[in-house]
């Protein structure tokens, strides 16, 4: 039998990358300051504030010419 199935792949982050996380706790803009092996570091891009985080974002979709850091 066949079924539509949802595929989900860890999203491969760059230093200095700007993001926009939709749908989760961790909504928002952020700075990818660093990448470990199963942590990833997020900056505030207002506060500068920096949290790490297990690995835990998957890629949807890029956009290309998008205002960031958005205004709420």
């Amino acid at each position: 039998m066949k079924y539509d199935v949802a595929v989900f792949t860890p999203y491969s982050f760059r230093v200095g990358q700007k993001i926009h996380i939709e749908g989760s706790r961790r909504r928002g803009d952020w700075e990818v300051a660093a990448i470990g092996e199963h942590k990833v570091t997020l900056r505030c891009p207002i506060s500068k504030k920096e949290f790490e985080w297990p690995i835990f974002c998957y890629f949807v979709e890029e956009k290309h010419d998008e205002v960031w850091p958005r205004e709420s």
